[in-house]
């Protein structure tokens, strides 16, 4: 049995080969030179290295419209196609019908069936935390699943002493925006260290990165570069310096987005994956879509 690492990287699939359009072909972005000695495009979605590969994912699932987060995301982690269930695509939060199933079938509850340990090692700021204590209660799926398997969400304090991460990698949105001038600005390279110590720990740690699909939707333009470096710099030190000997990373998205800056809108491209360690080919081969992804995890 791996210790798995699921990279939720929201709102980016797989696009034109375009500089203009797609931040990936623009030089913002070394991490598919680095392990692929490419970069993948609508005539070029699969790509291989060495233990990882890259593949999309049909996020359309049959179901006519553009794809959206809440059903996106119910299908990646609770292992049904959502869109299919509920007749349509819907976004950003998750339509009232699927939160039962979302409760009842989440990954994070079927880990612990098995006795295994899992950790969603994103943090929340306090402004969050009383946004739900007044009674408001619009939750993403990966927060709606693991408060559901029973755990209680990462605070500022976790920040502080190292256990988790906050949304944005470094901490740098923490201190300037929300005024947490005690946590420390963090590079993405320690962020990474970080991550990797709490999958040692875990049969399953879950990470959610959202930023990219602002960025796609057009929003705060100002921190564009800042935060595709980071980014990048992120996923690059993970991909190198996982344990392959005992896990397994799977990064995936709910939709495409971020790969087409030149619309604001979510887009019909095919989601991306990337899979490393041991099992990258399982996974590739086995994973065509997003409800396929939670029964390939607790396969692997």
């Amino acid at each position: 049995m791996s210790h798995i690492l699921l990279l939720f990287i929201d709102g980016v699939g797989i696009g034109e080969p375009d500089p203009v359009k797609n931040p990936f072909f623009s030089g913002k972005f070394s991490f598919f030179n680095e392990f692929f000695s490419d970069t993948p495009h609508l005539l070029k979605q699969n790509l291989s290295g060495d233990q990882i590969e890259l593949f999309p994912i049909d996020a359309r699932m049959g179901v006519e419209g553009i794809p959206q987060s809440g059903t996106g995301q119910t299908s990646i982690f609770c292992g049904v196609n959502a869109p299919a269930l509920i007749n349509q695509h819907f976004g950003p939060f998750p339509y009232s019908t699927l939160i039962p199933v979302i409760k009842e079938k989440n990954i994070f509850i079927d880990f612990l069936k098995r006795g295994q340990k899992v950790f969603f090692i994103n943090s929340y700021p306090q402004v969050f935390f009383d946004y739900l204590n007044s009674g408001k209660s619009r939750q993403s799926v990966i927060m709606l699943s693991y408060r559901s398997a029973g755990f209680e969400l990462n605070t500022a304090d976790d920040v502080r002493r190292g256990y988790s991460l906050s949304a944005e990698i470094t901490n740098r949105v923490w201190r300037e925006r929300l005024k947490y001038d005690d946590i420390e600005v963090i590079t993405p390279e320690k962020a990474a260290d970080r991550l990797l110590t709490r999958v040692a720990e875990h049969d399953l740690t879950v990470y959610e990165f959202f930023l990219t699909d602002h960025l796609g939707h057009g929003r705060i333009p100002h921190d564009f570069d800042i935060i595709c470096s980071d980014l990048d710099r992120f996923l690059t030190h993970i991909f190198k310096n996982f344990n392959r000997a005992d896990s397994d990373i799977l990064l995936c998205s709910d939709h495409g987005n971020f790969e087409d800056i030149s619309i604001k809108a979510h887009t019909f491209n095919p989601a991306l994956g990337i899979a490393a360690g041991k099992n990258a080919l399982q996974m590739r081969d086995m994973i065509k879509s997003l409800d396929q992804i939670k029964q390939v995890l607790l396969g692997v």
